[in-house]
């Protein structure tokens, strides 16, 4: 059985056909896992949900900003914006399930050695930490208090992690730091108005997998999110998976046993 983790699909499903075909994936023996944004952006969102889900056991993902987006709008809480590509999977007779299926998946995984989640992880939570909080997190959005948290979830405040924040604000902020992050200050704090390249960060910031003092330092975290990126080397114990198929640029897998990386152009 081999693992292998994708980067962002964001609804290019005809290259994750071809990545698959490319490796000769056997769902009756391989699993694949993926680090979050199935949907959006890209033109096949509902093929691309259909098909993860119908792997069944063969197939898990933790969450990304993009699937956050997709459940909120189709529970009600947020309008499809211009930049949204979700009006057929919104339409489909499906959608219910398979919005109720997604919030049912997590925001962190361990898998093995390797913790897979979306943006990454603030330099002062370890692993266990991440997958408490991240746990604390899906429980919610998995049961009665969905639409609690999803009336709050969009917002860039409170922007530095603190163990006293309670309730929604403290939700808000740890599916920010798992989401969202891309560049941090010294101390941690979010910046989330900024999307641009690693090397031109704003001043007082920097990337959040540059921190030092990281506590997952000589942890391996396996992302995506920051197509920026490029799926460029962050340093040892770290892989970037976005490549950016959505913008035109590349589909990419992860092969968990070989760390043999696979891709195939947007088009």
């Amino acid at each position: 059985m081999v693992d292998y983790v994708v980067g962002d699909l964001q609804g290019c499903y005809d290259q994750l056909q071809q990545l698959l075909a490319k490796v000769d994936f056997n769902p009756d023996q391989d699993r694949l896992l993926a680090v979050g944004d199935l949907v959006n952006r890209g033109p096949q969102s509902l093929q691309t949900l259909r098909f993860c889900r119908e792997l069944g056991e063969s197939f898990a993902t933790v969450l990304g900003n993009h699937d956050l987006h997709l459940i909120a709008i189709a529970r009600g809480h947020r309008r499809p914006s211009q930049k949204d590509s979700l009006a057929e999977l919104l339409a489909a007779p499906d959608c219910q399930q398979l919005v109720d299926w997604l919030r049912q998946q997590p925001l962190a995984r361990r898998e093995g050695d390797y913790l897979l989640v979306h943006a990454g992880v603030p330099p002062f939570w370890g692993r266990k930490k991440t997958l408490r909080l991240a746990a604390e997190v899906s429980q919610v959005l998995a049961g009665d208090g969905c639409d609690e948290f999803l009336a709050a979830m969009y917002g860039n405040r409170p922007a530095l992690w603190s163990d006293k924040l309670r309730g929604p604000v403290r939700w808000r902020v740890i599916t920010n730091y798992l989401t969202r992050m891309r560049f941090i200050g010294k101390d941690g704090r979010l910046d989330l108005t900024a999307k641009g390249t690693p090397d031109k960060p704003p001043r007082g910031t920097l990337p959040w997998y540059l921190a030092p003092r990281r506590k997952m330092a000589n942890k391996a975290i396996v992302f995506g999110h920051w197509a920026a990126l490029e799926g460029r080397d962050c340093g040892d114990h770290l892989f970037a998976l976005d490549t950016g198929c959505a913008w035109g640029q590349s589909l990419t897998l992860l092969n968990l046993e070989t760390l043999e990386r696979i891709s195939v152009p947007a088009r």
